[in-house]
């Protein structure tokens, strides 16, 4: 019998049965971190829950990945606590959760209204490296705002680099206490990742953080702790669109995160055997899942690469794993709130840390710098971007970067002059490698790659011009095999340039027109005065024709 893997609708039973345990499994690595994650967007902790819940569930029922992990992730956190923290200095009455609704709507109804508009190609709109940039910035802030809980010291912040001058000026004052429940924080999660690495490390050190508040008293020893939280069933939380028209620039650029490091995440663990991945079909499922969860108060929700990689790595075979993560922490929700209250801010500190230099990754810097310079600098300019900016202008500065960066190197396309290795019919770019390339006497063989339109066509037309000048050749044959299609304007600087090429003495060739490009030639009257005698389907005829015509004339 051939192994197949069970979807919710062939067998729900047996595949609900085999996914509780990879469920419970994942759920001991979603809800610490989701607690944590809520601190980091100026939120009480339960609003992380919330995210792990309704979202998760929603997801699930909707989304087009099995395996895909909806709660929060420390990029949205983040942009969330930028949104929530400027809410609250305008209308300090806010309640934070009302905000997180608002915030959470609008990020969905976003994400809606990308759907409709079929924008499901955004996945890909922050180019690779602009995007481990991005991450690496936002990393270091986040590095930088749980310090002080890691210290048991306290700062106003101000920035960046004004928030590291005030913690190392305010070093001296630190909490030894506190620092050493972080301290043993860190020590539990890399215990558990070296010596037990199927075990649940954000667990067991949220764990062991609790029990030791509870039987020393760390509170009484000068350590915060995270205190009294509302548990029992969520409330309706009721989003206020007033406060729409302040939030859209934040709810924007999480959207755009979630979305993106969302499908990133399905995509990277997405097995054969599963349907395949529908971009638009999951900015509905996110956005139904945002919209859900504001009104329970939750954050605003994305799926994660690491709790989706526990969730693959821990056997799960269908959408059901992530409804066992919901009921896991809607039942810490209802009966452990007493218990979490108890949690350190150190301990909770330490686990965001941990879990968030991921994001710095100095080797995938080092391999961009290897490979193209340019796009290092782009990663090096998103990434202080956010940090001098801060997160909600750095994802802007990383956009920006992108489009940059696309333009570039759309608009600047390379022509290469093309030669013939020798004792072959094959055609390359011209290269000190291969000096013994052969050229016919003058003819010029072209090649532009890329799409030519308005845009770019002056840098294509100075580099043709170029050559034109370094070897004044009797016929210039254009190569538009690695030339995919070409704009009205760009066509009729062709029609243009061949005009004076003519009146300069000179012919213009074209060999090796895809059928787009060779229908718009054709309505053209450049078609009429090349005529089949000077269009042809490949580089090789066009350069035997030209062969064959010197050898006649050298015969006459």
């Amino acid at each position: 019998m051939d192994a197949k893997t069970p979807s919710m609708k062939d067998t729900p039973r047996a595949g609900f049965a085999a996914d509780i345990l990879p469920g419970l499994t994942t759920a001991a690595v979603v809800v610490p971190k989701a607690l944590a994650y809520a601190t980091i967007a100026l939120l009480p902790v339960q609003a992380g829950l919330f995210a792990a819940m309704l979202p998760m569930a929603v997801y699930a029922l909707l989304g087009s990945s099995r395996l895909l992990s909806v709660s929060t992730t420390t990029p949205i956190a983040i942009l969330c606590a930028a949104a929530i923290g400027e809410a609250l200095r305008v209308d300090p009455t806010l309640a934070p959760l009302t905000a997180a609704a608002t915030l959470s709507l609008l990020v969905g109804l976003m994400l809606i209204g990308a759907r409709v508009l079929r924008l499901g190609f955004l996945a890909n709109f922050i180019s690779e490296p602009v995007l481990t940039g991005f991450k690496a910035g936002v990393g270091f802030v986040i590095v930088v705002d749980q310090l002080p809980k890691l210290l048991g010291i306290h700062i106003h912040k101000e920035g960046f680099f004004r928030d590291v001058a005030s913690i190392v000026a305010h070093v001296p004052e630190l909490s030894w206490a506190t620092l050493g429940v972080a301290l043993g924080t860190f020590a539990v999660i890399a215990f558990a990742k070296r010596f037990l690495p199927k075990s649940p490390a954000p667990l067991l050190a949220v764990a062991l953080g609790i029990a030791a508040s509870a039987l020393i008293g760390l509170e009484a020893a000068g350590v915060s702790v995270v205190g009294a939280i509302e548990g029992g069933l969520p409330r309706l939380q009721m989003p206020q669109p007033g406060l729409f028209e302040a939030m859209w620039p934040a709810a924007a650029g999480i959207a755009l995160i979630s979305f993106t490091e969302s499908i990133a995440a399905a995509r990277a663990f997405v097995r054969r055997s599963d349907p395949p991945l529908n971009a638009n079909r999951e900015l509905f499922a996110i956005g139904a899942a945002n919209a859900a969860g504001a009104f329970i108060g939750s954050m605003p929700a994305g799926g994660g690469t690491s709790q989706t990689a526990v969730n693959r790595k821990a056997g799960a075979r269908t959408q059901a794993s992530s409804l066992v993560v919901a009921a896991a922490a809607f039942a810490t929700l209802l009966f452990l709130a007493p218990v979490i209250a108890l949690m350190p801010h150190a301990t909770l500190a330490a686990v965001v840390i941990a879990y968030s230099i991921g994001l710095i990754n100095p080797a995938e810097m080092v391999a961009i710098r290897r490979v193209r310079t340019m796009e290092f600098r782009w990663a090096l300019f998103a990434c202080l971007g956010v940090m001098v900016l801060g997160t909600l202008k750095g994802i802007l500065v990383a956009i920006v970067l992108s489009l940059v960066g696309l333009m570039w190197l759309a608009n600047d396309p390379r022509v290469y002059e093309i030669r013939r290795k020798p004792g072959t019919n094959v055609f390359r770019p011209r290269s000190p490698e291969h000096p013994e390339d052969e050229a016919l006497p003058g003819l010029l063989i072209a090649r532009p790659e890329g799409r030519i339109y308005f845009v770019n066509v002056g840098n294509v037309g100075g580099k043709l011009q170029t050559m034109l000048k370094e070897h004044a050749p009797q016929v210039v044959l254009l190569d538009c095999s690695a030339m995919p299609g070409i704009e009205y304007t760009a066509l009729k600087m062709l029609v243009e340039a061949e005009e004076r090429l003519r009146g300069e003495g000179t012919e213009l060739w074209l060999a090796a027109l895809n059928p787009e490009v060779l229908e718009l030639v054709q309505r053209t009257p450049l078609a009429e005065r090349l005529g089949r005698e000077r269009m042809y389907f490949t580089v090789e005829q066009a350069v035997e024709a030209y062969a064959a015509r010197q050898a006649g004339g050298a015969g006459v």
